[in-house]
């Protein structure tokens, strides 16, 4: 499977909804808290991220907000490669 990096923020509910759209899939991944870890706030921020959450899988372009098109496509694509 795909590595899988989800930055969130407290009290996003778009994060809220990614991380159970990837639970309920049965799909491992890594949580990031940006506030928790400001550190990575400037470099997201430098990639064109204005909102969180931010979801990175290796092989597809990150994108930003809860995009179960995005996720369901490349869950789909990784299970077939």
């Amino acid at each position: 499977m795909a590595d899988i990096t989800v930055y969130t923020k407290n009290n996003c509910v778009q994060c809220k909804m990614t991380k159970k759209f990837l639970t309920s899939m049965s799909i491992d991944f890594k949580e990031i808290n940006i506030d928790e870890h400001p550190e990575f706030v400037d470099q997201l921020k430098a990639e064109g991220h204005r909102q969180t959450p931010v979801v990175k899988i290796a092989g597809f372009n990150a994108v930003s907000g809860f995009r179960p098109d995005f996720l369901k496509k490349a869950i789909s694509t990784e299970a077939a490669a």
